[in-house]
């Protein structure tokens, strides 16, 4: 899977509020995009699944415009788990990870045994199995997360979105939901995901998008991106990056707020 934007910006009744994103994405690569809020993050991620146009530029797919196609199709393609989900209706866990399953389903038509089967295997592969029958409405912030990606997993998309994830998660789950999108990713996902911790792209990304003031400031590879220059200006503080020892990420940096 391949995922190309060439000058694309974005925006709301005709009023742009990111201009000239370009960038690309392979299989198996994360894109951890950061900014200050309203910056045009889940803007940007509203118009990569054509829930919005974009207001100039094109957005390819494996070298095709996906302006033109069909819904179904960009489901097909592009998995989304938002920043906070909520449902009215009392739904099990195995009832949301089947809705994973409707881009494949005709009109009228009801998840067949195969469609469940799917949906258990994507629980069996996060060890969440045992939530299969309870209430989602229910169950932890961190396991509703983990219920959302075992959606986009049995939706078997090529590219997944996700907008913060770890928002109002607890240090547990946000550890349980980043190793949990490294293994997608490993397995040839392609993921772009937003997030408020600098730390997080330093682990888990392969490339950083930066966003501020309706523009890109700045996008490549994570350890060219990731500088203290660029993280002051995006953030408008002074901070210091210092390596932590790790033999799990050997790599790690750590951003020192108030640092001089």
């Amino acid at each position: 899977m391949n995922l190309d934007l060439n000058e694309v910006t974005v925006g709301y009744k005709g009023i742009a509020v990111l201009k000239d994103v370009s960038f690309t994405l392979n299989s198996g690569e994360v894109l951890c995009v950061l900014g200050p809020n309203g910056s045009g993050k889940t803007t940007l991620f509203k118009t990569l699944m054509k829930l919005k146009q974009p207001l100039d530029g094109i957005i390819y797919i494996d070298g095709c415009d996906i302006s033109k196609w069909p819904y179904d199709k960009i489901a097909s393609h592009i998995a989304y788990i938002p920043q906070n989900y909520n449902t009215v209706f009392p739904y099990t866990v195995l009832e949301m990870i089947l809705m994973g399953r409707t881009p494949g389903l005709r009109i009228w038509s009801v998840p067949k045994a195969d469609d469940v089967q799917i949906a258990i295997d994507s629980m069996n592969e996060l060890n969440i199995l045992h939530l299969k029958d309870k209430t989602f409405t229910r169950i932890s912030g961190g396991e509703r997360q983990l219920v959302l990606i075992a959606r986009a997993i049995a939706q078997q998309a090529k590219l997944l979105i996700m907008d913060e994830p770890t928002n109002n998660l607890d240090f547990g789950n946000q550890v349980l939901i980043l190793n949990q999108i490294k293994k997608l990713s490993q397995k040839g996902t392609a993921v772009i995901m937003s997030t408020h911790v600098p730390e997080h792209a330093f682990l888990y990304a392969n490339k950083v998008l930066m966003v501020k003031d309706g523009y890109v400031l700045a996008y490549g590879k994570s350890k060219e991106i990731l500088s203290e220059e660029n993280l002051k200006e995006l953030y408008g503080v002074n901070l210091k990056l210092m390596p932590v020892a790790s033999k799990c990420y050997p790599n790690f940096q750590a951003c020192i707020p108030g640092a001089v």
